[in-house]
């Protein structure tokens, strides 16, 4: 990894200083100890502050997409003559660049306004895992050395191997390289348990109707509606969400189960074939909420159907933006018989 930092650092500074791109989108350290948090690089002097290790949490796809739309709208205010094209450069894992895929191909921004420094990614930490291993007590000081996490408390000093703090998600990846780079760096982590990416969906999909229906209105019910989901998504960038549309009205602004279960059924299947299993919304989720029960199954689903996988070639559309003549058609008369 410190190579990889090391080289990350060398490439961003050489892309400021040649001025090839305006900001570099990355990752700093975090103020609390195993923390690390997105940060803006504009100055070749600040690239020394980028950092790549396991607590590498968001998915920056969010960021570069922001600013860009920012600069598109800010420029539409200027005159023809005096407007300029934005760079942003982004450190990318696997998950970060099949977001850029998806935005690309939705015609969000154009290729050559950004610029991918891909890096290889063996996991990021779960900060609930982390949190369990403390008892939840605050960490004063903390370290990774060897494959090992160490975290001290006020009550003394508690040891985790690396692999056992890892996120769901990041246990069954199958994209520890970007499927899209400029600048690549560091050899290509080994995938954990990648054959086992369906194995959750595939329990939940054998329980009785009633018992996945009482598990989805469990979930939903520790959901407070903060949109921190919604919010940190790469895939989420309607200009107005349906969530607060008042013509029509989709959801009441109450605390009626039925509003929270249709925010984020809806939310979820705006995700179909665009989600790729990050896990942002999870990490941010403060409730808690088993969102990615729900998304893996429609994921597990665009690929048992259509073949399809979000985000890995720029020349693979979404299954719902696409039309094959030989795509399956029988799960639509017939459900039972698409699983």
């Amino acid at each position: 990894m410190e190579n990889v930092e090391k080289k990350l650092r060398e490439e961003a500074k050489r892309l400021l200083s040649e001025k090839k791109v305006d900001v570099v989108v990355g990752y700093e350290a975090g103020t609390l100890p195993l923390t690390a948090t997105p940060c803006f690089i504009t100055t070749p002097e600040e690239t020394e502050r980028l950092v790549w290790n396991p607590f590498c949490v968001q998915n920056l796809g969010k960021f570069v997409h922001d600013l860009l739309n920012q600069h598109h709208e800010a420029q539409k205010r200027v005159k023809p003559e005096a407007r300029r094209k934005k760079v942003v450069g982004v450190v990318t894992r696997g998950c970060t660049s099949r977001s850029l895929v998806i935005q690309l191909q939705e015609k969000q921004y154009e290729r050559e306004e950004v610029v991918i420094l891909g890096v290889p990614c063996g996991g990021y930490v779960d900060r609930k895992k982390l949190s369990a291993l403390t008892g939840g007590e605050e960490i004063r000081e903390g370290s990774l050395q060897d494959g090992r996490i160490s975290a001290r408390t006020w009550n003394g000093e508690h040891q985790a191997v690396l692999k056992e703090l890892l996120a769901d998600n990041c246990l069954t990846c199958r994209f520890n390289r970007p499927v899209l780079a400029d600048i690549e760096m560091g050899e290509a982590a080994t995938a954990a348990e990648a054959e086992r990416e369906y194995e959750a969906v595939r329990a939940f999909e054998n329980l009785p109707a009633e018992e996945r229906w009482a598990y989805f209105e469990k979930e939903m019910a520790k959901c407070i509606r903060c949109c921190a989901c919604r919010n940190v998504c790469p895939s989420c960038y309607c200009r107005i969400c349906f969530a607060e549309q008042s013509q029509p009205q989709w959801i009441g602004i109450g605390s009626d189960p039925s509003d929270t279960q249709l925010f984020q059924l809806m939310r979820m299947y705006h995700m179909v074939g665009r989600c790729v299993d990050c896990g942002s919304c999870v990490a941010v989720c403060p409730m808690g909420v088993d969102l990615r029960k729900f998304l893996k199954k429609l994921d597990s689903d665009a690929f048992e159907l259509f073949g399809h996988r979000a985000g890995v070639a720029l020349e693979e559309p979404a299954p719902l933006g696409a039309y094959r003549e030989n795509d399956r058609e029988d799960f639509i008369f017939d459900p039972k018989s698409g699983a």
